[in-house]
């Protein structure tokens, strides 16, 4: 599992006194709120990062780090990720899971037939939908509700599922 979980992507900078605008990749954005400190992982370190100011702007939350005070100390981060630690990371609900610790998951049938590998979690109005990509590169699409998601192990990487009629059709 994760260590990290990414929660965010600086977009740009924010006026002059060295605010950023972010992109959450969290689906709950109040989280910024609460959140005391952030890591910036810039492709060489992972720096952390102490919150100071948070805001909201339409879809974008505006932050304000303690010791970035200018644009000039703030905006080579344009374009990075922001993560949390798993111990400081929003408490899941039963049932729920990070989607970091969902990706690469091993799924398998009733049956025990792997599936294939989860690739992605996408994410609908009504329920999220696992893409599960087979040896021979095949997707295979399965609503995330509980007449398919049987169980599903973070810490083996398994999860088991129940096809629905029609899942498989091409």
């Amino acid at each position: 599992m994760e260590s990290f979980l990414k929660v965010g992507v600086i977009s740009r900078v924010h006026g002059v006194r060295g605010e950023v605008k972010v992109f959450p990749t969290t689906d709950d954005v109040k989280r910024f709120k609460k959140c005391k400190k952030l890591i910036l992982d810039t492709g060489r370190e992972r720096i952390d990062l102490e919150v100071e100011g948070v805001k909201f702007f339409k879809q974008f939350v505006i932050l304000k780090f303690r010791d970035h005070d200018t644009i000039e100390s703030i905006e080579r981060y344009k374009g990075k990720d922001l993560y949390v630690t798993r111990e400081d990371a929003v408490k899941l609900n039963k049932d729920e899971y990070f989607i970091a610790d969902l990706i690469n998951m091993h799924v398998f049938d009733e049956g025990d037939h792997e599936l294939g590998i989860l690739t992605d979690v996408i994410e609908t109005g009504a329920n999220d939908v696992y893409a599960v990509r087979d040896a021979s590169g095949r997707e295979l699409l399965i609503p995330a509700i509980k007449e398919c998601i049987l169980s599903v192990d973070p810490e083996k990487g398994i999860m088991k599922v129940h096809l629905l009629p029609g899942l498989t059709d091409l």
